[in-house]
């Protein structure tokens, strides 16, 4: 596999993962980045996670990454800073970790793998694309059901 498959494997993860969300959230691409032999992609959640709504997404996201057959590393149960980190049968990292502002972070890590250019993602995001805006704003897209109680 080389790195570009690796990122294709990576976008893969994440559609699962996202499609599981019910209802669904708003998110945009965070940025790719690449090492000596791997690639990580982020995708960043636009929607506004409360915290009266944390735990539902990471009950929702832990209980398909376990169906899923992947090992669950760590839960991070802080009230504030939530996350969990999980690992693929096949070696790819995975964490779902909530932000300032109930912002949420999904990122994909690969195992080592060969050395190849890398194009950025193909898959539209399922809100505002944010293209060339770094860092990407905090979460700004209100929910009936993740956003409830937050201000």
């Amino acid at each position: 596999m080389d790195m570009q498959e690796a990122a294709d494997r990576a976008d893969e993860i994440l559609d699962q993962v996202l499609h599981e969300i019910r209802p669904a959230v708003q998110w945009a691409h965070g940025p790719t980045s690449t090492g000596r032999c791997d690639v990580s992609r982020m995708r960043v959640v636009m929607t506004v996670i409360s915290e009266e709504r944390r735990g539902s997404l990471l009950g929702i996201v832990d209980r398909f990454w376990r169906k899923s057959g992947y090992r669950i590393k760590a839960v991070n149960k802080d009230v504030d800073l939530p996350a969990i980190y999980a690992q693929t049968g096949d070696g790819f990292g995975v964490t779902l970790s909530v932000g300032g502002k109930g912002q949420a972070f999904f990122e994909v890590d690969s195992p080592c793998v060969e050395e190849s250019e890398v194009a950025e993602p193909t898959a539209p995001p399922n809100g505002p694309s944010y293209d060339g805006v770094y860092p990407l704003p905090r979460p700004n897209v209100r929910s009936d059901f993740w956003s409830l109680g937050a201000p």
